[in-house]
């Protein structure tokens, strides 16, 4: 298949960040990177421009990673409870998803994009839990909440065991 040496102008997710030179097919490149000037073709003068481009890379790098790690601060200081209403012996009515985190961290002040979230299944217990949140490449935090009940818990009462009564026939022929 045909190829065609590139270059990045702005980060392709799976592909390269600005400034890289990459070897992709050329429909990918004639149909999508260039015409959304994600890209351009690979030249001698466009060569001179992947030293600016590399520069303003490692700044904008920077600057997020800064900006992740003083959003990991405020995150590791925020103590989060949610309070569910309870059936019976404690079972929740519904589950806490990664949506309902996003909406009580928000509401502490904190902008957060809800996809950074990592909870793996919705929680569906009662107690202490931990989620992931990843802000960055590099910058990860584990943030516990609490998951309490709004009413008080009553024990489920056993049920009474009945005895299964046996119906017997006697079949004649």
């Amino acid at each position: 298949m045909a190829s065609r040496e590139i270059l990045l102008l702005k980060p392709v997710e799976g592909l390269g960040g600005e400034g890289d030179q990459v070897r992709v097919r050329a429909g990918y490149a004639r149909n999508y990177l260039l015409p959304r000037k994600h890209a351009v073709s690979l030249t001698e003068s466009n060569r001179k421009q992947v030293e600016s481009l590399k520069k303003r890379r490692a700044e904008r790098e920077a600057s997020e990673f800064a900006g992740a790690q003083e959003l990991a601060k405020k995150l590791s200081g925020l103590a989060l409870a949610f309070a569910v209403k309870t059936g019976e012996g404690g079972k929740m009515f519904g589950a806490i998803t990664s949506a309902d985190l996003h909406q009580k961290i928000t509401a502490a002040g904190i902008e957060l994009d809800r996809r950074k979230i990592h909870l793996h299944t919705p929680v569906k217990t009662l107690g202490k839990h931990e989620v992931k949140i990843k802000l960055h490449a590099e910058v990860a935090v584990e943030l516990s909440f609490d998951v309490v009940s709004e009413n008080p818990i009553v024990e489920a009462a056993p049920e009474p065991v009945e005895e299964k009564k046996s119906y017997k026939r006697d079949y004649k022929a």
